[in-house]
């Protein structure tokens, strides 16, 4: 039994005796004695273990502990060190040998998880951004967004999204390149066909007739702005903008001639002071145009482009159902601070976001959304600006600036 045990001894301690149940040769001494009964941290068995494994000399040990039927009975085992440590050596390569084959199994498993799940997506992510940027206007290489919730789902919508967006832009630009040079040589034609206009309307002048002396400058005034547009078109074509002809004007009488300009047949451009206040449009929507700009606010600007932006934002708000377009105008330090009010029914959200880009702000179905395009390149080439500030079922207020000074 001691042989099968691989002890020396085993002594068995009732409280009021000792009794040598197996014996053996024992040894001279005990090296080193421990006592289960006695409470040791984990730690404190990992540590025991751990130096029983770097031992490599044998030592006698005696073990002391409870026996597990009788728990009052006390059970002494001498045994060698040198045995217990091989069979801990042995079931520590077995246990390293399952724990790599686990962690072979755990590290693929986590390789194909990192594959599916990221790998591929972001591979397929890469080849569909390398592709768009080869050919942006072929469709065939948008991404397909995979109805994931992660960060990697969120960038496959986005980049479906801009993908979208950009070849939207592309065409657009394509068409609008296209557009241009088609309106170039009209332009070219037209110019010259309205040059032949300037010269009729030089002799309309000339005429007796006192209807025809009240709508000749008005005539005049309007070939002569058709003749500069078609040539700042031109020059624009050809990467040559027309310089800003700058000049010294009361802000009230543009204001009052773009009312005129709007007004029904037999208005005229020399209007009265009372009859600048308002001027009813003939767009088609009975838009009454109110002047409210002080006569003492001068402005230094281009004044055949300033009357582009307010003709623009008049017309957009007689084509947004306005009945009345309030114009006021004041002064902030060196800077002209103008309002256009309006009472139409305001622009969506979708249309707000994109206002200022030809052909995607537009409020009404079939509009170019141009008006306001060219309303604001004109305000910036002139140093200021033009915001929407306002805007709802009850109106729309447009709040544009300009240096007092003007910009050369």
């Amino acid at each position: 039994l001691l042989f099968y045990a691989a002890a020396h001894g085993i002594v068995l301690r009732y409280s009021d005796r000792r009794m040598m149940v197996l014996s053996g040769d024992m040894p001279d001494r005990v090296d080193a004695t421990y006592d289960l009964r006695k409470k040791q941290s984990f730690i404190g068995w990992i540590g025991e273990a751990f130096a029983v494994l770097a031992r490599d000399k044998n030592r006698i040990l005696r073990v002391i502990g409870p026996a597990p039927r009788e728990p009052d009975v006390v059970v002494e085992v001498i045994i060698d060190e040198a045995p217990m440590r091989d069979k801990m050596l042995g079931y520590s390569t077995r246990i390293l040998q399952l724990s790599l084959v686990i962690s072979f199994i755990t590290a693929g498993l986590v390789y194909l998880s990192l594959q599916w799940l990221m790998v591929v997506p972001m591979r397929r992510i890469t080849a569909a951004m390398t592709a768009f940027r080869e050919n942006p206007e072929d469709g065939a290489h948008t991404v397909r967004p995979s109805g994931r919730r992660d960060e990697i789902g969120f960038a496959q919508r986005e980049l479906a999204e801009m993908q979208k967006e950009l070849r939207a832009a592309l065409g657009q630009k394509t068409r609008l390149a296209t557009l241009g040079a088609a309106v170039a040589k009209v332009n070219h034609d037209l110019r010259n066909s309205l040059a032949t206009a300037v010269l009729a309307s030089d002799r309309l002048a000339n005429i007796d007739d006192p209807e025809v002396r009240k709508i000749a400058p008005r005539l005049f005034k309007a070939v002569n702005r058709a003749v500069r547009l078609c040539s700042q078109t031109l020059n624009y074509a050809s990467g040559n903008p027309e310089r800003l002809s700058i000049s010294m004007f009361h802000l009230r009488e543009l204001v009052a001639e773009v009312a005129a300009a709007l007004h029904t047949p037999g208005a005229i451009s020399g209007m009265e002071e009372d009859e600048m206040n308002f001027a009813e449009t003939n767009a088609g929507s009975g838009v009454i145009v109110g002047n409210d700009v002080d006569f003492a606010i001068d402005v230094s600007a281009d004044r055949t482009q300033l009357f582009r932006v307010f003709h623009n934002l008049c017309v957009n708000a007689g084509q947004a159902s306005a009945k009345t377009v309030i114009v006021g105008a004041r002064l902030e330090g060196e800077t002209i601070v103008v309002d256009v009010a309006d009472d139409g029914q305001g622009f969506s959200g979708k249309a707000r976001e994109k206002l200022f880009r030809p052909f995607a702000g537009s409020a009404r179905e079939g509009g170019t959304g141009l008006g306001l395009v060219i309303a604001h390149d004109i305000m910036r080439a002139h140093g200021g600006d033009i915001e929407l500030t306002e805007t709802g079922p009850a109106g729309t207020r447009f709040r544009l600036t300009l240096p007092q000074g003007g910009k050369i």
